[in-house]
Order: structure tokens, then C-alpha cells, then sequence
């Protein structure tokens, strides 16, 4: 698949920053809350980037698309974020075409999640792809590309074992609490903030620790108490948080703020409390550290956490990955179909306007010139001439390309060639040097 420009004089791309060089920190930087990346899509489309898709997780922060240069893509992530393109720089990665694909499949999959086998992101990749169809920012190859990444993340899920074990990140925060906590069933547990993360980690609380005291709080209420009815607990106003956290053996923070919900100021402790922060950017100051009762753990440690769930994951990345080369070849068909219909209907227009000039020359010297009968047999030839330019080309042996530009030569189609674009000297400075 050499080249993918679906996208008129653009390259698909695929750029961000991820766990793998990327720190809690640096990560929380760069994050996009709900309102920072809707304004980062309405800028992708005023600036003419017309098709992509932005995931900011607690893992990564990811934009998928086309460009005339991934410099756009990138300022696009800083302009709507805390973080720097120098920042990026030293973090960042900067895939295109093939590799660019490979990197979405691993990561839908997840064979590219913190904890392997972790299928939360396919969700948020649907809920991100979504977002932009709504913007109408999403054209032919990303809506095949992302359907593929779905369908395929459903059959490793379906036909391996990768998931099994039900481990992710809430998973895994739950599994520290059980491990930790003696007589997890009858401590007080705390769970402030019921986003997505927070969710998965009640519904984990619940099956798991069999514990009827859990409470929950969230700014919005209302979302607490639809958690609440599901799984039978009790939810408390944001104001009861201080009284709350003095009962509490247990706080999980998945709050998703900009900056720290929790600190040492609303603790006023007189018993062992741990603490364990889901949040990206942290949403627990680092300053409870300080108290004697905290222990807290950040999710960047629970995703280091090995047992034998995951080591048994590893023995099917094999079964995983030929999965994905399979649903990548059905993909590369349909590219390939894509790539060569404007140079075939263009094949078709050059043998049509051939036809007719030498019909005009027959009609004009032959006196019974049976013209229905000439453009039936004329018609029909071109058919069966473009046929099989179209099956060569679909010809899994054929190099397209090259295939394409010899069509093209012969019969002197012509397509206006792109004007060359001059680079900035943002772009200058930093052009490429991630990987």
C-alpha cells in the first residue's frame, strides 16, 4: 500500500504520545478533555484537515488523519492542550501511510495498551471516530479504515484469548485493593468521579470485593446516581466529600479534572487510607505523600503490575497479529480498488473520446453508416478492453502503481499535479525527527 493519498495532496498520518516514553506527567499535558478536543476538531476543519480522528486516554493522546505536513497535526494537540511542540518533540511520534495504519490496528486491538489485552480503547476509538463523523470530518478511507480496526478488534477478542482475565487498568486497581486491603468486604470505599474509568472500577468493586459499603461522588450527582441504581450503591453530595474522606479505608480518584481534586489540606486523618489515583492529568496532589496515614498508587504503577493472567495473554499475540495481516490484506484490496477506479474511469473517457472522433470520420465517409449498431459494438469493446486493465490491477501480484503510471503514459491521461508547498520555518524546525 505505497501510497494513500485518498485525500487529495495529503498523507495520512498517524501522531501523539503514549505511555511508552511518556510519563503520568507529560501524558496529563497533553490530555483533551471533552471540551479542548471538540475545539481542536472545529480547528482541524477550519484548517481544511479533512478527515481524522483525536483519542485522549489516560494512556495516550493520538491523532489520526491527513495533512499536507504532520506539523499540523501536532500544533493542532499543543494550541488545545497544556503541552509544547518541544515537549512533543522529545516524546512524540510521527508515523505515515502503512505505518500509520499499523499502529491504529495495534492499538484498537489492544496489543499497544499499557496492559496487554486491554479492549477499553476500541470503545473510545468508536466514541472519537463518532465525534468527527458528526463534523462531517470523516471521508471514504477512514470510514473503511476505522470499521476494519472495530471488526478486527472484535475477532481477536472472539477468536483469542488475549482478554482473558478481564485485566485492565480498573481491573488491575481493584486486584492492588483485594491484594492489599484485609477484609476488603467491610471497609469503607470511596469512589470520586464516575467517567468511564470510574465506571469500569465500581463495576469491578462490586463483582469482585462483594464490599455494600462503596459510596460515590461526583460533581454531577445525577451521573452517580444512574451508576448508583445499576449497581446498588449509595451516592453522596460533592459537598459531603470532606466528611466522606474521614470515613473512608479506600479512595479511588477518577475524577478527571485539569488539576488536583484531592490534596493534604481536606485530609484530616486518624486512620490508614489508600489512595489510588486513575486520573489523567493526576488528580491527587502529591502532597498527601506527606501524611502519615497515605499510601497512595498511581495507575502508571498498577499497569506495571505481572501476574500470570498476562503472561498467558502473550503466548496468543502470535494468533492476534495474524488476525490483523489478514483484515489488513482485506483492507489493502479495497484500497487498491480505490486507487485505480479515477485512473479506469479516466482509461474508459480516453477510449470514448477515441471512439467518437473515428465514428465522426466513418459517419462522414460512409454514406450507410449504421450508427446505432457501431456505438452498440464500440461500447461493448471498451468494456471488455477496461475489464481487463481492472483485473490486472486487482491482480494481487500487480504493483498498482507502477501499473497506473504505465496506463497513464500510454493513453496520456493527465491529472493536475499538486503545487508544491512551501515549507514554514516552524515546520523546518522541526521537521521530523521523531519516531
Amino acid at each position: 500500500m505505497e501510497n494513500l493519498n485518498l485525500s487529495k495532496h495529503k498523507t495520512f498520518y498517524s501522531i501523539g504520545l503514549s505511555y511508552k516514553k511518556a510519563d503520568a506527567g507529560v501524558r496529563g499535558k497533553f490530555s483533551l478533555d471533552s471540551k479542548s478536543k471538540a475545539n481542536a476538531l472545529l480547528q482541524a476543519k477550519e484548517c481544511g484537515l479533512d478527515s481524522l480522528i483525536i483519542t485522549s486516554t489516560c494512556n495516550r493522546t493520538e491523532v489520526y488523519g491527513y495533512a499536507e505536513h504532520p506539523f499540523q497535526l501536532i500544533q493542532l494537540i499543543c494550541e488545545n492542550s497544556n503541552g509544547t511542540v518541544e515537549e512533543f518533540q522529545k516524546v512524540g511520534f510521527v508515523f505515515k501511510n502503512q505505518e500509520a495504519i499499523n499502529h491504529l490496528f495495534r492499538v484498537g486491538t489492544g496489543l499497544d495498551s499499557q496492559i496487554l489485552g486491554d479492549f477499553e480503547i476500541i470503545g473510545q476509538i468508536k466514541t472519537s471516530f463518532e465525534e468527527s463523523r458528526a463534523l462531517g470530518l470523516i471521508n471514504a478511507f477512514m470510514d473503511r479504515l476505522i470499521n476494519m480496526v472495530i471488526q478486527t478488534s472484535k475477532r481477536i477478542k472472539n477468536e483469542t484469548e488475549i482478554s482473558s482475565g478481564a485485566t485492565s487498568v480498573s481491573f488491575a486497581a481493584v486486584q492492588y485493593i483485594i491484594r492489599n486491603i484485609d477484609n476488603i468486604g467491610n471497609k469503607n470505599i470511596l469512589l470520586f468521579g464516575t467517567g468511564e474509568i470510574g465506571r469500569n472500577t465500581c463495576e469491578n468493586l462490586v463483582k469482585h470485593t462483594k464490599n455494600e459499603q462503596i459510596t460515590l461522588i461526583n460533581r454531577t450527582k445525577s451521573t452517580a446516581e444512574i451508576l448508583a441504581g445499576k449497581l446498588n450503591l449509595v451516592v453522596k453530595d460533592y459537598s459531603d466529600l470532606h466528611h466522606e474522606l474521614q470515613k473512608a479505608d479506600v479512595l479511588v480518584v477518577a475524577t478527571g479534572a485539569q488539576n488536583p481534586t484531592i490534596d493534604k489540606a481536606i485530609l484530616n486523618l486518624k486512620k490508614p487510607l489508600l489512595i489510588l489515583d486513575l486520573s489523567i492529568p493526576k488528580n491527587v496532589h502529591l502532597n498527601v505523600q506527606d501524611l502519615e496515614y497515605v499510601t497512595l498508587i498511581h495507575m502508571d504503577h498498577l499497569s506495571q503490575m505481572t501476574d500470570d493472567t498476562l503472561e498467558r495473554r502473550k503466548q496468543h499475540i502470535p494468533a492476534a497479529e495474524a488476525i490483523i495481516e489478514d483484515m489488513k490484506l482485506e483492507l489493502n484490496i479495497w484500497m487498491n480498488g480505490r486507487k485505480f477506479a479515477p485512473t479506469i474511469h479516466a482509461l474508459k473517457a480516453k477510449l470514448n473520446d477515441i471512439v467518437a472522433g473515428e465514428l465522426t470520420f466513418q459517419r462522414k465517409k460512409l454514406s450507410n453508416f449504421d450508427e446505432e449498431q457501431a456505438e452498440l459494438i464500440s461500447s461493448r469493446i471498451i468494456q471488455k478492453i477496461t475489464n481487463h486493465f481492472a483485473n490486472h490491477l486487482k491482480d494481487e501480484n500487480t504493483s498498482v502503481d507502477e501499473s497506473i503510471d504505465f496506463i497513464e503514459k500510454v493513453f496520456q491521461i493527465g491529472f493536475a499535479t499538486p503545487p508544491i508547498k512551501k515549507t514554514s520555518k516552524a515546520e523546518e524546525k522541526y521537521k521530523i525527527t521523531l519516531s
